[in-house]
């Protein structure tokens, strides 16, 4: 039992829990959207940032954006469905930084379709992007944290995950799928020293989410869903992703954080 006297000694360094001074982060889907907005973060608060993109645009200049935030900011150019190119990745980030305390999964891709019509092939990119790659980059970078016995791993879902959709038999049951990942692993390496959690956005302003929110009648309606009136704005990240990999977090495992703006309890 604590005493007032020792808890309010340990109070005080409360915010310096959130700090990330020390550590290194590798954000796959860094290039934009909410995995370039995570990955500035992350380093904002501390952490040297490896980036991830399919393909070269972007990856310089959020590598630039980290650096000029006083980190060590690095990029590489990998496809994450292929396993090959994913343990190759690790082991470079390893290189660069000798370790990797933060993951953070944010890759994604998005089609619609009505159902009888849907394009298998389109399917099976969605499969691949969305869950194939999340579970190769959490069993590589895995291996990593089970020998440093220490790491914080950041599974990007989505309000999908826990609600389907008409014309979606992909990208939500993909991230429902993200989400019972999440759990397994937080369940299977959370007595091993690693934290597997996730964050599910709602709508949030990206180059991906402008062609549907463009759209009055759309747009209207997603505002009728949302308590706080209001779509995600990308700095609506930052708080969730610095504190799930941050030590503040420290006892928090196979939780998937809603960032939704009450959308799920509407």
């Amino acid at each position: 039992m604590f005493s007032l006297e020792a808890l309010t000694e340990q109070s005080r360094s409360t915010l310096d829990r959130f700090r990330l001074d020390g550590k290194s982060a590798l954000v796959i889907g860094g290039t934009k959207g909410l995995g370039q907005a995570m990955a500035l973060a992350l380093a904002a608060a501390g952490a040297d940032v490896c980036i991830v993109g399919r393909g070269p645009a972007g990856l310089q200049e959020t590598a630039d954006a980290i650096t000029a935030l006083g980190r060590r900011g690095s990029h590489i150019a990998a496809d994450v469905t292929d396993e090959v190119q994913v343990e190759a990745l690790v082991a470079e980030t390893v290189a660069r930084y000798g370790r990797i305390d933060i993951l953070v999964n944010s890759q994604g891709v998005v089609y619609l379709e009505p159902t009888h019509e849907f394009n298998t092939e389109a399917w099976q990119q969605v499969v691949d992007v969305n869950l194939k790659s999340v579970f190769l980059c959490c069993k590589h970078v895995g291996r990593v944290m089970l020998e440093q016995q220490r790491g914080k791993i950041i599974n990007i879902s989505s309000v999908r995950g826990f609600q389907g959709r008409a014309e979606d038999p992909a990208y939500a049951p993909t991230k429902g799928a993200v989400n019972q990942l999440t759990h397994s692993l937080a369940i299977e390496w959370g007595a091993r020293g690693i934290n597997v959690n996730g964050i599910a956005p709602v709508f949030t302003r990206t180059a991906m989410a402008e062609s549907y929110l463009s759209d009055p009648a759309r747009l209207e309606w997603v505002l009728s869903r949302i308590p706080m009136q209001r779509v995600g704005e990308l700095e609506d990240l930052f708080g969730p992703v610095v504190f799930l990999a941050s030590g503040a977090s420290d006892f928090v495992n196979g939780h998937i954080l809603l960032v939704d703006g009450g959308w799920t309890a509407a």
